[in-house]
């Protein structure tokens, strides 16, 4: 096992910096445009809402001329609802004392890249956000602040709500996200259609072992982090829309007593935090938190106290959609826990949704979008819905093959992809409300070796029509779920060795990919 990786040598080049700044100028940017957005909606809200007064108060007149007595009080109480709406207009944009949640309106503010109209303007947008930093909301402030900055003399990002607060502001935003009806679209046409790579970069991993994982930032997609079997990961940020990408900074992972490295990860919904699984034998710490926010005083990597899990690698960790304080674990020991966050950050406190619905070891866990159900899918060929809310299986599937992994879709909330280790039918779509019947299976044949590794993952395009799969041959497969056929809609040479992932960005037309051959690869596409 590799020894730990050192995160600054003490000198800081010139170049380090450089890159610091920009990435702090990038954030900044996009907290301004964040905060634009905000305006220019509640605006609009405040027109529409005068527009409903203004109509009320043609109502109530036409109903006094017509001979309807209407009492003094009601009277004053409209002119005191006009005097308080044109306060409101007056004041503008000044904060005001809230008791409830402050209601967070993510929708509003599209993923488009900023990029070209940001890189003119950046240093005066930089001073401009800095100074409005202080009233921001507190889901914009808690993003990433890059660790470079320390010339600033800022203390690191952090959110002014409590846990019940986050929680809140994390079931609206998931009401916000439009549901398309993408199930009738499965195989619905007889040629696919084709996505064009147009350029492909291939940058070397920094790891000394091969990569695990690879996932990108929630809030900043210009952000991604990788792991590898050396226990280190890496934070990246996209350089040139997508051409290069530099690394902000390097952590050691591995877990203390059995210096494991970690077996899955996930960011946090605030995108300033990483969550990462090992393994629960020997006694070892089963969860570690990797802070992107670090302060003074305060490790970068923490472990968490609690050993739910009995024995056995942990596969997978997903947050909840539903619920920001909240992340679910999947673990050879066939159980199910759900980690609920508790008094104050890192303190989470585990409770086991399930253990023995599952006969084997679970290989995959996710949440569905509409309804509080944990999907999990597990090497004994079964695959459950368990409602969270009333804690038993809303339903049980089994199938001839084992299954390796689980993904809802982004777009259509009742479809979900199951990975499995049929040669050719690797990937199975399903409705969540047909339960048992298989919408479509698709597949790909293996040049260099027949056995099913659940190393390999998918990923959805943002749209929610083309699934990309890694493969034991150096190629890139995409699935289109329109293409009536079993195989893939076109596949894409990526790299040296075997490819492990490739996930999309929402707003640049780029695959991000890891492979065996130790490089990360940035596939523009048309």
């Amino acid at each position: 096992m590799a020894g730990p990786v050192e995160e600054n040598d003490g000198t800081n080049s010139k170049e380090e910096q450089e890159e610091a700044l920009v990435a702090l100028i990038d954030h900044r940017c996009r907290e301004v445009q964040n905060l634009k957005q905000r305006i220019s909606y509640y605006t609009s809200q405040l027109e529409e809402a005068e527009k409903r007064l203004h109509d009320s108060e043609s109502k109530l007149a036409r109903l006094r001329r017509q001979g309807n007595a209407v009492s003094s009080k009601d009277s004053f109480r409209s002119r005191a609802v006009s005097v308080k709406v044109e306060q409101t207009v007056n004041e503008g944009s000044k904060p005001q004392p809230y008791s409830k949640p402050e209601l967070v309106i993510p929708a509003v503010v599209p993923k488009i890249s900023q990029n070209s109209a940001l890189a003119a303007n950046g240093a005066k947008i930089s001073n401009s956000s800095s100074s409005r930093a202080q009233s921001s909301p507190s889901h914009v402030k808690n993003v990433i602040k890059v660790e470079g900055d320390k010339n600033t003399g800022n203390s690191s990002l952090r959110d002014s709500s409590n846990t019940s607060d986050r929680g809140t502001k994390r079931k609206l935003e998931q009401q916000c996200k439009e549901h398309k009806e993408l199930i009738p679209l499965i195989r619905s046409s007889s040629s696919p259609s084709q996505i064009r790579c147009v350029g492909s970069n291939h940058i070397c991993s920094q790891h000394k072992r091969k990569l695990r994982s690879l996932i990108s930032c929630p809030v900043n997609e210009q952000l991604f982090v990788t792991s590898a079997l050396d226990g280190v990961v890496n934070l990246w940020q996209l350089q040139a829309r997508g051409s290069s990408a530099s690394l902000l900074s390097s952590a050691d992972c591995v877990s203390p007593k059995q210096r494991r490295w970690p077996e899955d990860m996930v960011w946090h919904p605030e995108g300033n935090r990483v969550f990462l699984v090992y393994s629960a034998d020997g006694g070892d710490s089963q969860v570690s938190v990797m802070n992107l926010n670090k302060s003074e005083g305060k490790a970068r990597v923490t472990f968490l106290e609690d050993k739910p899990h009995f024995k056995g690698i942990i596969n997978s960790i997903i947050f909840l959609p539903w619920d920001s304080t909240s992340f679910v674990t999947g673990g050879s020991d066939h159980a199910v826990v759900q980690w609920k966050e508790k008094d104050g950050e890192n303190t989470w406190k585990p409770k086991a949704l399930h253990r023995n619905l599952h006969s084997s070891a679970v290989m995959g866990v996710a949440g569905m979008q509409q309804k509080p159900i944990v999907l999990s899918a597990g090497a004994d060929k079964r695959i459950l819905g368990f409602d969270v809310n009333v804690g038993r299986t809303e339903f049980k599937h089994q199938i001839e093959s084992k299954c390796m992994s689980i993904l809802p879709n982004p777009c259509d909330f009742n479809l979900f992809m199951v990975q499995t280790g049929t040669p050719g039918k690797q990937l199975r779509l399903y409705d969540i409300r047909l339960r048992q019947t298989e919408l479509h299976a698709f597949g790909w044949e293996q040049k260099s070796s027949e056995s099913q590794s659940a190393l390999i993952n998918q990923a959805w395009s943002p749209d929610g029509l083309v699934l990309t799969s890694g493969s034991a041959d150096p190629v890139i497969h995409l699935f289109d779920i329109r293409y009536n056929l079993h195989k893939p809609s076109q596949s894409i040479r990526a790299h040296q060795k075997r490819v492990f992932k490739a996930v999309w960005l929402q707003s640049l037309p780029l695959l991000i990919s890891i492979s065996s051959d130790l490089n990360v690869g940035l596939h523009k596409t048309a």
